[in-house]
């Protein structure tokens, strides 16, 4: 009994390591896109980091589960995420070009309470009153960092706020697959279909991409596809409602990125809104997973 203890003490700290480096391999390829957006579209700056690291994931793919990971039978549904994920791609790129990146990171945190009201309508969940009201305090903690109406209003706000909800139902359309699918088929298409859906309207915007930039872009699908793989991987070693909050840790890379390159510091509004959403969101995710136990 003691080993079992151990052995199961022992994936659950590797789970909060995996997601700590996950979370930062997010954060530092945020950083990446907003040093890119001020001198390429949103658009190209999605289809050209994909197209660098589709090859990587499929051969990571192939390594860890063969063949096999490139066949579906949920094709439509894959089909359907990525373009999700392109449009909270795009929009959040979209946001980048005015917010500082710790502004952004705290309003994409706002997609729990998205995908918890949600849920009702597009799957026919219930939602207990607690879990609306954690809803409920993470909109004011949203409303808290935009300040709608007031004279700090950025209108980029709207394109993050946008990207929470498009990844809330790119969230949601995960329960749409079969159990069965596995996790690296997932990022395949992931990484795929964007790329496919972004090629038109990339070629209407093109640019050429300046040498110096270049290695951004790498690095942009390096650590893109490293960090989706690696928050994957946690989830797969311990419970949701251990791995999940950790995921806020990326509101502390965010801060220390943006303050390394382009000397942003966190605004109070900021950080009370932040700690809001946070609190919002590790509420929901505690009582869904307690919800999911007694099932």
């Amino acid at each position: 009994m003691r080993q079992g203890t151990e052995i199961e003490g022992g994936r659950t700290r590797l789970a909060i390591l995996t997601i700590c480096g996950g979370v930062a391999f997010l954060a530092t390829n945020d950083a990446l896109a907003k040093l890119l957006v001020n001198r390429y579209d949103p658009i190209q700056i999605v289809f050209f980091r994909n197209l660098i690291a589709l090859p990587m994931v499929a051969a990571m793919v192939l390594y860890m589960v063969g063949t096999c990971g490139f066949r579906t039978r949920n094709l439509p549904i894959h089909a359907l995420r990525g373009l999700l994920m392109l449009g909270g791609a795009y929009t959040f790129f979209k946001g980048l070009e005015a917010l500082a990146l710790a502004e952004a990171t705290a309003l994409v945190f706002s997609a729990p309470i998205f995908i918890t009201a949600l849920s009702v309508p597009l799957l026919g969940e219930a939602v207990g009153w607690r879990r609306w009201l954690a809803v409920l305090v993470g909109f004011i903690g949203v409303l808290i960092i935009v300040r709608p109406g007031g004279a700090t209003f950025q209108p980029a706000s709207l394109y993050v706020l946008s990207t929470a909800i498009l990844y809330a139902l790119f969230m949601i359309s995960a329960r749409m697959l079969d159990r069965r699918e596995s996790m690296w088929t997932m990022m395949l298409f992931v990484m795929f279909f964007p790329m496919l859906y972004a090629a038109p309207f990339a070629a209407t915007v093109w640019v050429p991409v300046l040498a110096s930039d270049l290695p951004f872009f790498v690095a942009q699908a390096v650590f893109g596809a490293l960090g989706i793989t690696l928050i994957g991987q946690a989830f797969r070693l311990a419970p949701a409602a251990i791995v999940a909050p950790f995921d806020y840790t990326a509101l502390i890379w965010a801060s220390l990125l943006g303050w390394l390159i382009w000397g942003d510091t966190p605004g109070i509004w900021t950080l009370a809104g932040a700690s809001v959403i946070v609190l919002s969101g590790i509420y929901i995710v505690y009582r869904e997973s307690r919800q999911t136990a007694a099932t």
